[in-house]
Parts: C-alpha cells; sequence; structure tokens
C-alpha cells in the first residue's frame, strides 16, 4: 500500500505542477490560508480514492471551495484537540503555581499533577489523533461537518481492522517524514523548503492510503449488508 501511494501522484499529467503548488502553500501555511488550502486538496484526494479513482489525481482549481474545504476539516481536527489542550494547560498553570508555592508539600503536588495531567493530556492527544482521520473521512464523504461528531458513524469505522491498518501505515509515514524533515531543517531556509514538499507529498500518500481503505472498509459493508443482498437477487 505504501509504494502505491508512493506512485498515486506521479500517475497524474502535470503532477510537478501539483507538487510545485502544494509544496508551496505547505512552506506558507504558517499564514493558516495556503494550510486551508494544502487540507482542501488532501480532502480532493481522499474523495477521489474513496470513489476508486486512483488513477487522476486531482488538481488546485475552484481555490474558494477548497479553502472552505480545508477550513471544515480544520475545524474538526481543532474541536479534537480542543480536551487535550484544555488538559495540558490546566496541567502546566496548577503544576507550576504549586511548584512556585515555595513549600514542600506544595513543590510535591504540583509535580504530581504536572507529571499525571501531561500523562492524561498524551494519551487523549493520541486518542485524538486515531480518531481524526476517521472524522475527517466520514466528513469528506457525506459533505457534512456534524458527520464528523457523529460517533455512531464513526465507531465502526475506528474497530475496523482495515482502519487500524491504514493508520499504522499512516503513523510511519508521518514518523519517517518527522525525522527527514528534522534532517532538512538543519539547512536553514532551504532545508525548510524541502520540508514543505517532503510534507506535501507525504500528506498525499497519507489522504490516498485512508481513501483507498475507507473504499475497502465501504465495499466490505455493502458485502455484508442484507438489503443490498436482496436488491443484488432480485
Amino acid at each position: 500500500m505504501i509504494s502505491d501511494s508512493l506512485d498515486y501522484l506521479r500517475t497524474g499529467e502535470g503532477w510537478e505542477r501539483t507538487a510545485l503548488i502544494g509544496g508551496l502553500l505547505a512552506f506558507f501555511s504558517f499564514l493558516l490560508v495556503p494550510g486551508f488550502l494544502v487540507m482542501g486538496y488532501l480532502l480532493r484526494v481522499l474523495r477521489a480514492t474513496m470513489h476508486g479513482d486512483e488513477a487522476d489525481p486531482p488538481v488546485f482549481d475552484d481555490w474558494t471551495a477548497m479553502g472552505v474545504d480545508g477550513l471544515k476539516a480544520f475545524v474538526i481536527s481543532l474541536v479534537y484537540g480542543f480536551v487535550p489542550g484544555v488538559v495540558l494547560a490546566a496541567a502546566f498553570a496548577f503544576g507550576f503555581a504549586g511548584l512556585a508555592s515555595g513549600s514542600d508539600a506544595g513543590a510535591l503536588t504540583g509535580g504530581l499533577v504536572l507529571l499525571v495531567g501531561g500523562l492524561v493530556a498524551l494519551l487523549l492527544s493520541l486518542a485524538a489523533a486515531y480518531v481524526v482521520p476517521a472524522a475527517i473521512l466520514n466528513y469528506a464523504a457525506t459533505d457534512r461537518l456534524g458527520a464528523g461528531f457523529a460517533v455512531g458513524e464513526l465507531t465502526p469505522m475506528l474497530v475496523d481492522r482495515t482502519y487500524m491498518t491504514a493508520f499504522a501505515y499512516a503513523f510511519v509515514i508521518a514518523l519517517g517524514v518527522g525525522v527527514l524533515s528534522g534532517l532538512l531543517n538543519a539547512v536553514p531556509l532551504l532545508g525548510a523548503i524541502a520540508a514543505a514538499f517532503v510534507g506535501f507529498y507525504a500528506g498525499v500518500m497519507v489522504a490516498y492510503i485512508y481513501g483507498t481503505s475507507y473504499a475497502e472498509m465501504r465495499t466490505v459493508e455493502l458485502q455484508d449488508d442484507p438489503v443490498v443482498d436482496e436488491r443484488a437477487a432480485a
């Protein structure tokens, strides 16, 4: 699957232009709007691959719709990241208050709050990282922002072995890109630019993996649906 995702973008005509635009937008993603455009493009990759179109990668066009799409995906990610962020902020606030109290008991309590709160925030962050791709997949499939928070629709996906495998592949890619980006960033500016292009390409790979995995899960779901079987028999 990783090899297929690596080749996916290059199957499109004029893929160099797509990679160039995507890399530049990724480099300027700190300005937010370019980041929304990148996320919007990745949503197009998700939609294309989840519908079985693996031979014709999308291109950058209809910028307004793409930006709005990316903004919605960002909102979904932000909501899921809110709780871990609040827990971590509270742990730091109360923990450092205890450490600065000047008493041994306060320092001990503050240290424990920092340790436990940080651990809880880490676990919640890992859970959010696992759920967010499924939430965005469900949004991409339905075009409903609320679908990203539909627990009843997300739960079957989250416990599906195909989704777990896709998450594992995506994690490996993210880990590799993180290491490579760290090495590239050792070179001022040029390294950061190169890392942005690597990050965009990796994002396309991950979107391909999740999109094709969703298509596989959907196919299995339809095959197991007795209503579909009855219609086919009729």
